[in-house]
């Protein structure tokens, strides 16, 4: 996008082209105006367009710029947070709330890529959260537990089922998450975007909100092409914001986070490479993921940004490390490159917050974004219809804070996944 290879990469050769939208031109009227085109805007759109509801959509550049097209298309259930941590944080009232929405939420992207027949690819054949050493394994039997126990459809495997499942014996074990599995990101949410269109919602790219302004009753969103006039706006730009809403971006932490796909593998090797197209990461503190698109081609990132010096420090460990975890791949070349940023919250969790009377968004996805955005543009439709009252809410309102010393914490998470993969897979 934006005449950029390293924006979206791969997603943005092999996704189907996205509907096709324009710039805001002239003054609107709509029950609900939406700032942000990722999953989050674009789930509210959805289902409150298929509720009858006038529906405006503002995005600033493209359906899909900002993560929800960047990203490595994992579909996770719950949070980085280890579950037991999410009640002690947000109280067992909120806690629970929030666990059992994001621990279904993979269920939901899977309905709604059926239901509007959405081609992104999805896999369903589960995740493996692959463990690094005793620590790493202990860490997953863990959280395996901690899932179990709220019925979770997840197990851990030997190093042996690990690595025939993986083709890699790196791994002292996985913890197999049956709720999750991969798609491919982009197409996921243009094809989203086509069925909120087709249910009556109107979308406008290359609009980025610049102002707002309380009149009577009502908010207007202004862009520089013209203004839509709402009785509610969601926030739903992420990490993204800028304008009236910049504050959303400042509440987190930059962690840049890099892909690399190869060319489509020789089907040998698809044979034991990921035979059965589970999506994978591992415990590492500087961690590494993979997985497979449709065609093949092996997909694989870890923390950094794709820039500067980083460019080639994390392309050669990218070669070192696949290397050292599947011996036939040396000497294998990219096909495609790019890089995005991750907004990390100061717990590791999302938040909820109410800006103004009517003006509302989720945000602070700490790289889960794809079903945790799906289901919170559910919920926050579902709030804006009134079927869902501010106190049964899966987060309680909280006030923006921007996050303390967050330009030096972000270029020192550059700096050092910089510093840990020019050492790292060197042996």
């Amino acid at each position: 996008m934006l005449n950029d290879p390293r924006s979206h990469g791969l997603w943005e050769k092999t996704a189907p082209a996205a509907p096709r939208t324009s710039p805001l031109a002239g003054d609107l009227t709509a029950d609900v105006a939406i700032v942000g085109g990722g999953y989050t805007g674009i789930s509210a759109a959805l289902h409150l367009a298929e509720k009858g509801v006038k529906v405006v959509l503002l995005e600033a550049t493209e359906i899909g710029f900002g993560g929800a097209g960047r990203n490595v298309g994992l579909i996770n259930g719950g949070m980085w947070v280890m579950p037991s941590e999410i009640p002690g944080v947000l109280g067992p009232i909120y806690g629970e709330r929030l666990l059992d929405l994001l621990g279904n939420a993979p269920l939901l992207v899977r309905e709604l890529v059926e239901k509007h027949g959405i081609d992104c690819e999805i896999e369903k054949n589960g995740t493996l959260h692959c463990a690094v050493g005793k620590s790493g394994l202990d860490e997953i039997k863990e959280r395996c537990r901690q899932w179990a126990e709220r019925g979770a459809d997840v197990r851990i495997l030997s190093a042996e089922e690990t690595a025939r499942r993986t083709g890699t014996t790196a791994y002292a074990g996985s913890l197999l998450d049956m709720r999750a599995g991969t798609l491919q990101p982009l197409a996921y949410v243009r094809g989203l975007a086509k069925a909120a269109i087709a249910a009556g919602a109107t979308i406008h790219t290359g609009s980025a909100a610049v102002s707002t302004e309380r009149t009577g009753d009502r908010w207007i969103v202004r862009t520089k092409g013209g203004s839509v006039s709402a009785d509610w706006i969601i926030v739903a730009s992420e990490f993204y914001s800028t304008g009236p809403w910049e504050a959303v971006r400042n509440e987190q932490v930059l962690l840049p986070y890099f892909n690399f796909a190869t060319a489509p593998l020789p089907k040998e090797l698809l044979k034991t490479i990921l035979p059965g197209r589970e999506g994978c990461w591992d415990t590492r503190e500087v961690l590494s993921s993979f997985r497979m698109d449709r065609a093949g081609r092996l997909v694989f990132g870890s923390v950094g940004a794709l820039r500067n010096t980083g460019l080639a420090v994390h392309r050669a460990w990218a070669k070192r490390a696949l290397k050292k975890l599947f011996p036939a791949l040396a000497g294998i070349e990219f096909e495609a490159e790019w890089y995005g940023r991750i907004g990390m919250t100061s717990d590791a969790l999302p938040r909820f917050h109410a800006f103004a009377p009517k003006v509302v968004g989720f945000s602070g996805y700490n790289g889960r974004g794809i079903a945790p955005g799906t289901v919170f543009g559910k919920t926050i439709a579902r709030r804006v219809l009134g079927e869902l009252p501010e106190a049964d809410l899966p987060l309680p309102v909280t006030a923006v804070q921007k996050a303390s010393l967050r330009t030096l914490k972000g270029a020192y998470y550059e700096a050092g996944a910089q510093i840990a993969h020019f050492a790292g897979a060197r042996v």
